[in-house]
């Protein structure tokens, strides 16, 4: 008799917008496969609840490796999620009430699936207030929508960092140098709300080291560099990726972070350090960055992934 095939649903964005050598989800689900799983595929809106049944209308997808057409999906249907073995969300911020809405409706499900994030924890914990546990480690960093407040602490450190609470992939982040841009500041405070400020470090321009953290242990890490005249390093905002190390300094503040998100039931997440800094984004909605690791060092974190979850 056949082995029946356990299913794997992910919440993600449009397939069609997948980064074929650069997306973690991809590496991910590729990695599933290989052990046997099946991939159903769904978007954030497409979740519904009837009779107390959450479910959602998407695809059966194959993902193929290293090809221009790297995957082939099914017949759109409806699919009971609660017929998954695994849920990952991996749908890319901003983390806005769609987000949290998909957060209540998998919340009914995690008495009888894994779901990576847990879906509760990731509506809990905003990647930059969490952060905020670990003040110690970080820069000189004040969150606030005073823009007096941020007046006063650009006059204090000359130089400084503004960053949306809710930002992703270096999207919307100001940088004051030369004088107080207050139209600027006070046009990104209304479009943003709360904003993370932060001394600049200089450093970033070597690059800043993302770690990688799955299940509570610190797993590698990479070193994200800008590409000329930007302070961004994100990949996505023209950022290289290079082989690196962590210091001892560097791994023993991950250790302390790698506990305590995986006792606030986070799996999977990215912090990101300039210099000896932590910078304040830990970043659990949709970490990014293993098919880079695995180009330059040869491991696939995807197996550790699935290797930790399976046992």
């Amino acid at each position: 008799m056949k082995k029946k095939k356990h299913i794997i649903a992910v919440q993600a964005n449009a397939l069609n917008t997948l980064k074929v050598n650069t997306d973690t989800t991809l590496l991910l689900c590729l990695e599933a496969q290989k052990r046997g799983y099946k991939i159903f595929w769904y978007h954030v809106n497409d979740l519904s609840i009837d009779k107390n049944k959450v479910s959602a209308n998407g695809y059966f997808v194959k993902f193929f490796e290293k090809r221009k057409n790297f995957f082939l999906k099914n017949k759109k249907i409806n699919f009971d999620l609660s017929k998954s073995k695994y849920i990952l969300i991996r749908q890319n911020p901003p983390f806005n009430m769609e987000y949290i809405n998909s957060t209540l409706y998998l919340e009914k499900l995690i008495s009888s699936v894994k779901i990576i994030n847990n879906p509760i924890a990731i509506r809990n914990i905003s990647e930059k207030f969490y952060s905020t546990k670990f003040f110690k480690y970080m820069p000189p960093t004040v969150l606030t929508k005073d823009i007096n407040k941020i007046k006063i602490f650009y006059k204090k450190y000359k130089k400084i960092v503004i960053k949306p609470i809710h930002g992703y992939a270096g999207k919307g982040i100001l940088f004051l140098n030369n004088n107080f841009k207050k139209k600027e500041i006070s046009k990104l405070l209304h479009k943003n709300g709360h904003a993370m400020v932060q001394k600049f470090l200089p450093d970033v321009k070597k690059g800043d080291k993302r770690v990688f953290i799955i299940n509570g242990k610190v797993c590698g890490s990479i070193r994200r560099i800008p590409s000329k005249n930007s302070i961004l390093s994100n990949i996505s905002q023209g950022g290289t990726a290079v082989k690196t190390t962590l210091n001892s300094k560097q791994n023993k503040i991950s250790s302390i972070i790698a506990k305590d998100l995986l006792k606030n039931k986070i799996y999977f997440a990215g912090i990101d350090f300039v210099s000896n800094y932590l910078i304040g984004d830990i970043n659990v909605t949709s970490p990014t960055g293993l098919p880079q690791y695995k180009e330059l060092t040869g491991i696939n974190l995807g197996e550790t992934f699935w290797d930790s979850l399976e046992n």
